[in-house]
């Protein structure tokens, strides 16, 4: 390695310089805690097995000089957050590890010469952080690529550049489905058998290793993983997220049940027991004994409001596919909790890919590639920035189809969903309310704002 890449790779973790972690006694043993300070607070992330920063998810195990960390930061909510790769850049001069041709730049052959010119090639990276994922239309697919609109002139059919934000490497215990597409999720595979798979692609693609990491370092970086988990632990505005009778922060999640189904809306819980559309119950004491006048009170009863309208406020759910569709429902009469049943956590407790129009021509910004694609059997036109999970099934209906990512941990990571279209949590909340027709109001806007980031 080189004397730049040595700084480089110090700078990608240097968290590690001033790790204060501490052991904290819980239900499974001694737990690691650590903290980091974000713009809404502070965020807490618990490990349930002793942190050992020799392990192969800070190795680098490829040739470009990057580690599982590179992308998947501890103050990030183990992501990346666009701010904090902008401090990266300016750092390290744009060379820091995450900034690589093969997947960080809009474009292989961009030119990188120059200051100017890496911060043009990594210029979704920057924004938004973007990581392109190319991939081939499945042979014997239903559809076929029309046309391209690509502002970077990169692209064919051979190929798609997909930008998508690396997904969080905590709180894995409650996922369903691994990558925004499911790619890693195989039939017949345990979800730690998908991890390991994970880890392999992510090594050899991610990181060009010529190899792929030997067994006991696959097991050493699942392990890792699956021992981590994220929340926010503080509110700027309401202090401690666990005061009071409250349940935020990270300490209860390795104790928050959990299996595939657990509370799925359309009947897949194989216990057979009813949904629940009240799938948060974190900040429920808060609504009852918080006083209003004072400040900090008055901010804990927003978050809890805020919690109050995502299990109960009334949506009309239509036109996403992969919901309405599949249970041939023009309208469902949901709640926020409808796609986000996960207990405490917020991600659909099933492998159910959802197409809520984030990629749609109509949401598309012109920093992104276009593609029209036709339906071979109807001939029908889909013209969409991200094919999302059809890019692996092949199948018109799974055009634009992602799934739902972990809300818990969400002030470290923005910007939001999975093309970064949503610099803030107001956005989000903005996307939801003009998709859905929910017509809020300026507080209850604020309340969900307030709830979202103190998850």
């Amino acid at each position: 390695m080189t004397m730049r890449g040595q700084l480089v790779s110090a700078c990608s973790i240097l968290f590690l310089c001033a790790l204060s972690a501490r052991g904290v006694s819980g239900d499974e043993g001694e737990l690691t805690t650590l903290h980091f300070e974000n713009s809404l607070g502070t965020s807490e992330t618990v490990s349930t097995r002793p942190i050992d920063t020799q392990n192969a998810f800070f190795q680098s195990l490829g040739t470009n000089e990057r580690a599982c960390i590179t992308c998947h930061q501890p103050k990030d909510g183990w992501t990346v957050s666009a701010s904090s790769v902008r401090r990266r850049f300016g750092n390290s001069d744009g060379f820091d590890p995450i900034f690589r041709l093969n997947d960080g730049a809009t474009c292989p052959s961009a030119d990188v010469s120059s200051l100017d010119d890496r911060r043009r090639a990594y210029d979704l990276l920057l924004r938004k952080g973007l990581i392109r994922v190319a991939l081939p239309i499945p042979a014997n697919a239903e559809f076929s690529l029309v046309d391209v609109d690509d502002p970077y002139t990169c692209t064919s059919a051979a190929e798609l550049a997909l930008f998508r934000r690396p997904l969080p490497s905590t709180n894995l215990r409650f996922l369903s489905a691994v990558m925004w597409d499911g790619r890693e999720t195989q039939p017949g595979k345990t979800m730690a058998e998908n991890f390991r798979q994970q880890a392999i692609d992510a090594t050899m693609g991610h990181a060009r290793a010529s190899l792929p990491p030997t067994e006991d370092q696959l097991r050493q970086i699942v392990d890792f993983e699956t021992a981590l988990f994220t929340a926010q632990a503080r509110d700027r505005n309401a202090g401690a997220l666990d005061a009071d009778g409250a349940l935020g922060g990270a300490m209860t999640l390795p104790q928050q049940p959990f299996f595939i189904g657990i509370n799925d809306p359309i009947g897949l819980n194989p216990t057979g027991a009813p949904f629940d559309p009240r799938a948060f119950t974190i900040f429920a004491n808060w609504l009852r004994r918080s006083q209003p006048g004072q400040d900090e009170q008055g901010a804990r009863r927003a978050i809890a409001r805020g919690q109050e309208l995502f299990n109960s406020r009334p949506i009309t759910i239509t036109g996403v596919g992969g919901l309405n569709d599949a249970l041939g429902l023009t309208s469902i009469a949901g709640t926020c909790t409808t796609c986000h049943d996960t207990p405490n956590a917020g991600d659909h407790s099933v492998s159910m890919p959802l197409n809520i129009g984030i990629s749609d021509e109509a949401n598309r910004t012109a920093d992104l590639p276009l593609y029209t694609l036709s339906c071979n059997t109807t001939g029908a036109f889909i013209r969409t920035s991200d094919p999302g999970r059809a890019m692996i099934t092949g199948k018109c209906a799974d055009i634009g189809k992602v799934k739902g990512p972990v809300l818990r941990g969400l002030a470290a990571r923005a910007p939001y969903f999975h093309n970064g279209s949503a610099a803030s949590l107001a956005e989000v909340v903005d996307f939801y309310n003009r998709r859905f027709t929910l017509r809020l109001t300026a507080r209850e806007k604020a309340d969900l704002v307030a709830f979202l980031g103190a998850l």
